[in-house]
């Protein structure tokens, strides 16, 4: 079995904690008192958790100092001359209470308040000290907080185990001579589900725990959520009972101070595994309630001395819904029911008895079929599972409220379990909302394995434990920098920080899971090679850190960066490898051995990967990894990791056409030779490269020149035109080499004004076969805005507008949210408390006139949080109407989700919504009215009447293209 025993790794940086209020340095400073080497005093009447923690703070001096504090918990009232630390719980410790009772110490900003400490220097606080940190707690977990925040700021992270960080190593520890109020949390209860816990979790917990959750599993669990100031779980539910497989497990919860309740599908403090093994019939509330109650009634008498928080309702057993129709009067017996029993056997009021009741999925239902319960009962509402807030309490609703959240889910469109996959940026952006709502009682997220999950967990308990310094707009790359400090030293904290806000955007783009070949564009917009550039860059700096870190901090580094971005790569190249290849495939190219050579690399890198984290520190970690990533094809985790199909040609024979091939972008057509994607009307020849404009984005076209065949050749590209450049125009290619890839572009100062076509001739020192010498035209149109023009200009039908690039999105109306987008890098909402907020406005200038535009709006996939004020946004071209909108549709059922919002999930938390305007040629605005919060605008795209496909020159590239991440941004003129 796996207990406490580990390794402690050590290495000397700056201390820094999370929160606001510095307590401790390592240099004396000002009237300083010297902690390390001292003794630590605590009341032997205090809870048991206090006189607990405060052995685990002496354990911590010993792993930063080399000497741990003695620790004195008896009741007597002197004291060694070397204490150095007091502690205890007013109105619980003697030790505080004489403090208090003797003016020593003023607890009346903390006392009777939830979970709140205060510290100060105590001069002479009782006989035999001369001077002391006093840690006084409202209550049993306002001490351990306490106690707690000194050993994170020694250098002690609350991961220091979970995640393997290394302790910070110093000489002296002094306390600051200054009084410290803490607390209450910003919300009451705080804690996560571990859920969905196969085949990682439970794979580990089988290995080193003999498969029992039990207390020894748990105790690292409670231990973790304490130093992170959580005080809540809902155990593991699939493959356990926590009241049943360790009788020590709720024993040793209430000790260490964790508040149990149970999930939204299991009612007051029972498993869903209990009832399948130990139930008595159905689980159906119509026609086996004495059997149900019966249960229920076990559960309440196991757990009634615990602190607790007891679910109330029922959904269908094993977290499936609890009727096809809403059956109101049902669940309302359900939880009246409940009330009774917990009140006869708690003997309480069952309004003096902390309850919950979880909206989640077909629930949510019956609430706003009418549903309700009593004012006492919390009323947890939840997101939609994808980080999307459902539901929020409203001005008329009076119970107290939380939010049920995800960074872990099993289920449609697909599973997302494996490694990390949150944008923080999206998880403030929805708690704000919830924090600004007052849905402040209860937050619980869903962790699934806990250990992928470290750095969304820490992230969310800090916002709910501490709002005011975390809650605020822009603070998520503070709060990793902080975080990377913590971790490991301020040298590489910036950089760290940077590395994982991006990896974040990044890996919040798609679901890993949810990634196949034909996800990003291997044709359009340079889509997929972009893509994969960004994630072999992101690795390589994140190696470069890996490289520069001290040994000690190489595990935790590599857990909590470095893997999660090099498997991020790894699957990216696997798909967007496995896609060229069969491009290249279908364009019969030589390169499409190496590239499907290449993506059986990679397959075994994932593998490879997999095995060095499970065995990292000596297989600690063993089985955390087991989860398949790979080979989807349905909402359910693959059995086994799957590569996509691959394809080879024969290499040793010629295409029919000769040895060298041409591609060009946007089409998946190659020349010489009869192919189904070339421009048939020209020839098959002839390839048309998409029309190209001197307001482009990218400011050149590519074309690919490459072997299909078995004799190394020559190639020329000889432009008919004079204003025509290409680079390089010659090159030689072998088999084996590399494809060559030439840009096209135009001297737009000699070019003719208007529309022209280019045409490229390329010849080789190859055969052709049966065909000739390929060509490649180029559609040019040579337009210049008026000198007056300041805005986004059109190229080739489209204007790609960011709303961060809007004239006014400074204005204070707005919210900008950097790194919170599919395609861009910032979005735009509306500030709290904004009233009649401006449209943004977007100065733009368009060639073409046409009554067909299609205005398109990308938006954060939210949902209708307000019943009464629906998501709605107003968008106007020019003096045209101001169209307004409200995207996401209404339920065509009390039980279903909004048409669309599988697909908008899927696509990283995006709404698609478009409207059709009338545009005049010349210079416009185009403004957007963000009519209710909650509305986060991504980009705007106005396609300007495109041709339909294959009608003309160039006329099938005109228009947008299909890809996952669309168009780039436009260029902006002065």
């Amino acid at each position: 079995m796996l207990f406490r025993t580990t390794v402690l790794l050590l290495f000397s940086v700056a201390a820094t904690a999370l929160g606001p209020n510095k307590l401790v340095s390592f240099s004396s400073g000002r009237n300083g008192l010297q902690l390390s080497g001292g003794a630590i005093k605590v009341s032997g009447d205090d809870y048991p958790g206090v006189i607990r923690v405060a052995n685990d703070l002496s354990d911590d001096f010993e792993k930063v100092t080399g000497r741990a504090l003695s620790v004195d918990s008896t009741n007597s009232t002197s004291a060694s001359s070397k204490t150095v630390i007091i502690a205890g719980t007013v109105g619980n410790s003697k030790l505080i209470d004489t403090l208090v009772s003797t003016g020593k110490i003023n607890v009346s900003e903390i006392k009777g308040k939830w979970e709140s400490y205060a510290t100060q220097i105590v001069r002479n606080p009782m006989r035999g000290v001369s001077k002391a940190l006093v840690i006084a707690g409202s209550d049993k977990r306002g001490t351990i907080f306490g106690l707690y925040a000194i050993s994170e700021e020694i250098g002690v992270s609350p991961w220091y185990w979970w995640a393997d960080v290394a302790v910070q190593k110093h000489s002296a520890v002094y306390a600051l001579d200054k009084k410290v109020t803490q607390g209450p949390p910003s919300v009451k209860y705080r804690g996560i589900f571990l859920n969905d816990e196969q085949p990682a979790l439970t794979g580990w917990v089988r290995e080193k725990y003999d498969g029992k959750y039990g207390h020894e599993f748990y105790i690292q669990v409670f231990e973790l959520l304490l130093r992170l100031k959580a005080n809540f779980l809902w155990p593991t539910m699939w493959d356990s009972m926590f009241g049943v497989d360790d009788l020590l497990n709720q024993k040793l919860a209430d000790e260490y101070g964790i508040v149990m309740s149970t999930s939204h599908t299991e009612p007051l403090q029972m498993s869903t595994k209990e009832w399948n093994e130990h139930g008595e019939g159905n689980w159906d509330y119509t026609s086996n309630s004495d059997a149900i109650k019966s249960y229920w009634e076990k559960g309440i008498e196991r757990a009634k001395d615990y602190e607790g928080v007891w679910t109330v309702g029922m959904r269908g057993n094993g977290d499936n819904v609890l009727s096809e129709d809403v059956v109101t009067e049902l669940l309302q017996k359900v939880v009246a029911d409940q009330r009774t029993i917990l009140s006869d056997i708690l003997e309480k009021n069952a309004t003096d008895i902390p309850q919950v009741w979880c909206l989640y999925k077909d629930i949510q239902a019956y609430y706003e079929e009418g549903m309700r319960v009593p004012e006492d009962v919390t009323l947890l509402w939840t997101d939609d599972n994808w980080g999307n807030v459902r539901r929020l309490p409203t001005a008329n609703e009076s119970n107290p409220a939380g939010m049920y959240y995800h960074f872990d889910y099993v289920g449609d469109p697909r599973d997302y379990k494996w490694i990390n996959t949150i944008s923080l940026e999206k998880t403030w952006e929805q708690l704000a909302m919830t924090y600004e709502r007052n849905a402040r009682e209860i937050w619980v997220v869903n962790v699934g394995d806990l250990k992928p999950l470290e750095l969304p967990i820490d992230y969310f308990m800090n916002l709910a434990y501490d709002f005011n310094t975390w809650g605020k707009p822009n603070q998520v790359l503070n709060y990793h920098v902080a975080w990377a400090t913590r971790e490991f030293g301020a040298t590489h904290a910036r950089e760290i920080a940077d590395i994982m806000d991006l990896y974040g955007f990044y890996a919040a783009r798609r679901k890993f899971e949810l990634l196949d070949p034909a996800t990003y564009s291997v044709i359009h917009y340079s889509e997929a090679a972009t893509v994969l550039k960004q994630w072999a860059n992101l690795t390589t700096r994140a190696d470069a850190v890996y490289s520069a870190l001290p040994t000690a901090s190489k595990a935790a580094f590599f857990e909590l960066v470095l893997h999660p971005i090099t498997a991020g790569y790894i699957v990216h190249d696997i798909h967007i490898s496995a896609a060229l290849n069969n491009l290249y495939a279908r364009q019969r190219r030589t390169s499409t051995n190496d590239l499907a050579d290449h993506v059986l690399t990679r397959f075994k890198d994932d593998a490879a990967l997999t095995v060095r984290y499970n065995k990292l520190l000596n297989g600690k970690w063993s089985h955390m990894m087991d989860q398949t990533h790979l080979g989807y094809n349905y909402w359910q985790q693959s059995m086994r990791n799957t590569l996509p199909p691959l394809s080879w040609v024969q290499s040793t024979e010629a295409s029919l056409a000769g040895h060298m091939g041409v591609a060009v972008e946007s089409s998946n057509g190659s020349v010489p030779g009869d192919d189904y994607y070339n421009a048939a009307s020209y020839g098959n020849n002839t390839l048309v490269l998409p029309p190209l404009d001197p307001y482009a984005p990218v400011p050149y076209r590519t074309l690919e020149v490459f072997s299909k065949g078995t004799e190394p050749f020559t190639f020329t590209i000889s432009p008919h035109n004079p204003w025509i450049k290409v680079s390089p125009s010659a090159g030689t290619v072998s088999p084996g080499d590399k494809d060559v890839s030439v840009k096209v572009s135009v001297d737009w100062a000699s070019a003719p004004t208007g529309v022209s076509i280019a045409f490229l001739n390329i010849t080789s020192t190859a055969i052709y076969g049966d065909f000739g010498a390929p060509q490649v035209n180029l559609p040019v149109n040579n337009t210049v805005v008026p000198a007056s023009f300041s805005g986004f200009v059109e190229s080739n039908r489209i204007l790609s507008l960011p709303a961060s690039k809007a004239k006014n999105a400074k204005n204070k109306a707005f919210q900008t949210i950097p790194r919170l987008g599919r395609a861009v890098e910032t979005s735009v909402t509306l500030a709290t408390n904004a009233t009649d907020a401006p449209a943004l406005e977007f100065p733009v200038y368009a060639f073409t006139s046409t009554s067909n535009a299609t205005i398109t709006l990308q938006l954060g996939a939210a949902l209708n949080f307000d019943p009464h004020a629906p998501l709605r946004y107003a968008v106007q071209f020019g003096d045209g109407a101001k169209q307004e909108v409200k995207y996401v549709p209404a339920l065509k059922t009390p039980l279903s989700m909004p048409a669309g919002w599988e697909a908008a999930v899927a696509g990283g938390n995006v709404w698609i919504s478009k409207t059709t305007h009338t545009v005049a040629k010349g210079a416009g605005t185009v403004k957007v009215w963000i009519l209710e919060t909650g509305v986060v605008l991504q980009r705007v795209i106005v396609e300007l009447a495109p041709v339909e496909r294959g009608s003309g020159m160039g006329g099938q590239w005109r228009g947008v293209q299909d890809s996952y991440l669309g168009p780039p941004e436009s260029v902006w003129v002065n």
